[in-house]
């Protein structure tokens, strides 16, 4: 009897294995094809999480109108590197119209994200291209989208989307609204035992 009980559950965890692996493929192939944003709040009080916004709306602004020439995330990722002062700029000229002295700062860097949900999309987590916004002491409640392909732009007819970009199965997994869920969950507790030890 303890026999078939092992038995048992080594053929659970293998049939669990060889349907999630195919998934975190996918997951990854989708983190491989996105590029996000993510801006840093000065701290939470109300007034710095009302400026973070307004920088958001200003540098999300800004890239719609650079990523009009982009052909995929390698184009949209090198776009804003060559703008990369700009956008900073805009972002600091929107700091100081709002009254506020904090210095903005920005780099593009890989960032790791935990399962994140914006609206009918799902974004698994893992580690993805991010431009990364931080507002003076960055220390407060950040907010994240994907910049290319345009999720979190509102006039998108102009610039690629994420059903566009992505293979269907890849779009079924973000668009599914729950279907996937437990295998995202599964996928980030794998995420994040990868992300421990490589900081070992």
């Amino acid at each position: 009897m303890k026999l078939f009980f092992k038995s048992l559950c080594v053929g659970i965890v293998v049939s669990i294995l060889f349907t999630f692996i195919p998934f975190e493929g996918e997951c990854r192939q989708i983190s491989e094809q996105v590029f996000r944003i993510h801006i840093l709040a000065n701290s939470d009080s109300e007034e710095d999480q009302t400026l973070k916004l307004m920088v958001r709306d200003a540098v999300l602004a800004k890239s719609q109108e650079l990523f009009k020439s982009a052909r995929d995330k390698t184009e949209a990722m090198q776009i804003t590197q060559e703008n990369l002062d700009e956008l900073v700029g805009v972002a600091q000229e929107t700091v100081y119209s709002a009254g506020y002295s904090y210095p903005v700062t920005a780099s593009i860097k890989p960032t790791s994200f935990d399962t994140r949900y914006y609206d009918a999309v799902t974004m698994p987590s893992g580690v993805y291209d991010a431009l990364q916004i931080r507002i003076g002491d960055a220390k407060g409640k950040n907010w994240w989208c994907v910049m290319y392909p345009s999720l979190c732009i509102p006039a998108a007819s102009e610039v690629n989307t994420l059903e566009e970009e992505l293979t269907s199965s890849q779009y079924s997994i973000i668009s599914a609204d729950g279907k996937f869920e437990f295998r995202l969950k599964i996928l980030e507790v794998f995420n994040g035992i990868l992300e421990y030890f490589s900081h070992e």
